[in-house]
């Protein structure tokens, strides 16, 4: 088949045998160590001091500029991909799902290890039908939840004891953090009941780690097994006002619901890390901080709230750092591509930093511009796809905005968090390319007058005018 408009202007370069095995050792080895599905904290540490993706960056705009193409074909052993080199491949991929699935082999053979009937590695209208369910329980295209109100006021119950631990202690690590995430994010999803069972989610966590070989390990059937118990019970004992519930209310007895639910807390994990790292940027521009705050403090924080520029921030955040670092989806037909022929089941391959930090193109690649996705600049760019892009976007999205941006409206109109342990975030340098997010730490002095920033957001720093701890 040939696919027309944008795609016929597509050239598409056949790789050598240097330049696959460059695509290998670059790009896939190193994303792959540090975790696709579980991030790896020792690999992440590596990678960060390596600069992994700013390497892996550079070496795909070099040979963009070299080959002069948009696209490059390498032939591998029982695999062909395409690694597209040209963002405006970018949304003809992602808005085209009968020719382009995302149920590829390598995502197929990952993900059925823990939700074996999840909407991403279906098809047909079983697909649709699961992808219906998510759209409906997460309100894909409502900022503002149906349940905002109960998921508020547990968000800033929760992230209000995070921060009474974090001021006891006067440090915040990412364990801190995300023991206090995990409490929240249980009780969104299933009610304040399940906030302190971690079993679920270290049992999700093992086969998530087993998931990064994907095809490379055994599948574990009774731990999966395990995980769908816990996950039923969970779901069976979801309290009014939580996510389960919500979604049971509207599809009761889906016999695949839990599937997706595994899907939410998957999710969940790597909004946290994005949520963290958004932390770090805020407490390392002042400015930018200074505007989120001020939002923040409008209303009481235990109300539902927009919050347009911290949620903008976290979107910042996933551009800079994405916590998908490939899009990938095969093509269920031949086709012409460009100036190339692929046979159906080649693997395309967005490589997301490449599009989110090429300088290139962004005048802002590696600076920190919340303002980018309020001015429509960031929304307008093809390749920055923080959630995905097209059908196949994040239903979730909405949902993560509205938690992440109600966590840190919380933290930061209790406190001053200043990076002790990071490398430079500030606004006088490029941002690095790689961002570990288990080895930022805190130093957290409360506000004065906490009493009422904890209710409204206000509140006095205790450091002084450029004062930092060491």
């Amino acid at each position: 088949m040939n696919v027309t408009r944008e795609e016929e202007t597509l050239t598409t370069a056949v790789a050598t045998a240097w330049e696959s095995a460059q695509i290998l050792a670059v790009v896939v080895a190193p994303t792959v160590a540090m975790g696709t599905v579980k991030r790896r904290p020792w690999a992440m540490r590596v990678g960060q001091a390596l600069h992994i993706d700013r390497i892996a960056i550079r070496w795909l705009q070099r040979i963009r500029r070299y080959r002069r193409c948009d696209a490059l074909l390498v032939r591998l052993p029982g695999r062909t991909l395409v690694v597209v080199l040209h963002h405006r491949a970018v949304s003809s991929i992602l808005d085209e799902t009968s020719i382009f699935t995302p149920d590829t082999h390598e995502k197929h053979a990952a993900l059925v290890k823990f939700q074996p009937h999840g909407a991403l590695i279906t098809r047909g209208p079983i697909r649709s039908r699961l992808r219906d369910f998510n759209e409906a329980a997460l309100q894909i295209d409502e900022p503002i939840h149906e349940l905002a109100g109960p998921v508020s006021r547990l968000v800033y119950d929760e992230t209000q004891a995070l921060m009474s631990r974090t001021l006891r202690t006067k440090r915040c690590d990412w364990t801190t953090f995300e023991e206090g995430w995990w409490k929240t994010v249980r009780s969104v999803v299933f009610g304040p009941h399940a906030k302190r069972d971690t079993d679920a989610m270290d049992t999700l966590d093992r086969l998530r780690r087993s998931a990064n070989w994907s095809y490379l390990t055994p599948r574990k059937w009774g731990r999966r097994d395990e995980l769908g118990r816990r996950l039923q019970d969970h779901m069976a004992a979801a309290e009014k006002g939580s996510l389960a519930a919500y979604a049971q209310e509207g599809d009761p007895g889906n016999p695949d619901a839990w599937h997706q639910v595994a899907h939410w807390l998957f999710a969940f994990d790597a909004a946290g890390m994005a949520t963290y790292r958004t932390l770090a940027l805020l407490a390392s521009h002042p400015r930018q901080r200074e505007l989120a705050v001020s939002q923040a403090s409008a209303r009481p924080l235990w109300e539902p709230q927009t919050l347009p520029y911290l949620r903008a921030s976290v979107e910042e955040s996933l551009r800079l750092w994405p916590t998908t670092p490939f899009l990938l989806r095969d093509t269920t037909q031949a086709l012409e591509w460009g100036s190339a022929r692929v046979p159906a089941g080649t693997a395309f391959v967005i490589y997301t930093p490449l599009f989110h930090r090429d300088r290139e193109r962004l005048g802002y690649a590696d600076a920190f511009v919340p303002d980018a996705w309020l001015d429509g600049r960031a929304r307008s760019e093809p390749g920055i796809v923080p959630f995905s892009s097209g059908p196949e976007r994040c239903p979730g999205r909405n949902v993560v905005l509205l938690v992440s941006a109600e966590v840190l409206a919380t933290m930061l109109c209790r406190a001053e968090f200043v990076p002790l342990r990071t490398p430079n975030l500030g606004p006088d340098a490029p941002l690095p390319a790689t961002l570990d997010p288990f080895g930022i730490r805190f130093a957290v002095a409360a506000l004065v007058d906490n009493d009422q920033a904890a209710a409204t957001g206000g509140g006095k720093s205790l450091f002084g005018p450029g004062q930092r701890l060491h």
